[in-house]
């Protein structure tokens, strides 16, 4: 695997277009046993609609793409059997959530979850809640997100200008850094606290992370290792 690609961007300029997928068509059959077999796993994965991007571009801080619609199934049966047919990318939104005291707040996903075990920033798959017309809305997303998976709110947290996006192959993710005004472990028991209320939720563990610095271009090697390990296949 070659190492991601980190680009810095202040806009986002993702279109939402009405676009017919081959590989989601061709191997529906095939896809459908897919999922089948995945809901015998974990019974609670649904095959709701998402969007996944096409044609991006990286332009002078500027970060543009084309967007369109398909069920989650088609988009697991791709990630799950290594992206297969014509250029397509997984572009997701991420809340680098950074404490007062310099930790990075990471979520570990539930047994129940599609990608349980993994060590994540909040983020999520966009949906059809995540479209404005005809944009695709990412740091809505990641306001929505963050809020459904730790209980944290806008109000929380000071969200700075710049995106870092991480290109990883066919992978996109979309990171901005936001500010807490609360220490690690405060953050953690808040979080901690509104997960115990769940039903059911989305995250089993809450991870601090410390020593990793800023996003930037130049970030230490083994934050880019941990990239690859954590993205290549999101």
């Amino acid at each position: 695997m070659t190492s991601p690609i980190i680009h810095r961007v202040t806009t986002l300029d993702l279109a939402v277009r009405p676009i017919a997928w081959p590989f989601a068509e061709e191997r529906r059959d095939e896809i459908a046993a897919h999922f089948a077999e995945k809901q015998r796993e974990r019974p609670k994965i649904w095959n709701g609609r998402v969007l996944v991007g096409r044609d991006p571009v990286f332009t002078d801080g500027h970060f543009a793409a084309t967007y369109f619609e398909t069920d989650f199934a088609s988009f697991l049966a791709w990630r799950d059997w290594g992206f297969p047919g014509a250029p397509v990318f997984n572009g997701f939104g991420m809340g680098a959530l950074r404490t007062s005291d310099g930790a990075f707040v990471m979520g570990e996903m539930a047994q129940h979850t599609a990608n349980a075990g993994r060590i994540y920033f909040p983020s999520g798959t966009p949906d059809l809640d995540d479209v404005r017309g005809s944009t695709l809305d990412i740091p809505g997303s990641v306001i929505r997100e963050l809020e459904e998976e730790t209980g944290l709110t806008a109000a929380d947290y000071r969200a700075e200008p710049d995106w870092h996006c991480v290109v990883s192959g066919p992978t996109i993710a979309m990171m901005q850094v936001l500010n807490l005004d609360m220490s690690g472990e405060e953050a953690r028991a808040r979080i901690e606290a509104n997960l115990a209320r769940e039903d059911e939720p989305e995250l089993s563990a809450i991870h601090l992370v410390r020593g990793i610095g800023d996003l930037t271009p130049t970030m230490p090697r083994f934050v880019t290792a941990f990239v690859e390990q954590q993205f290549a296949s999101r």
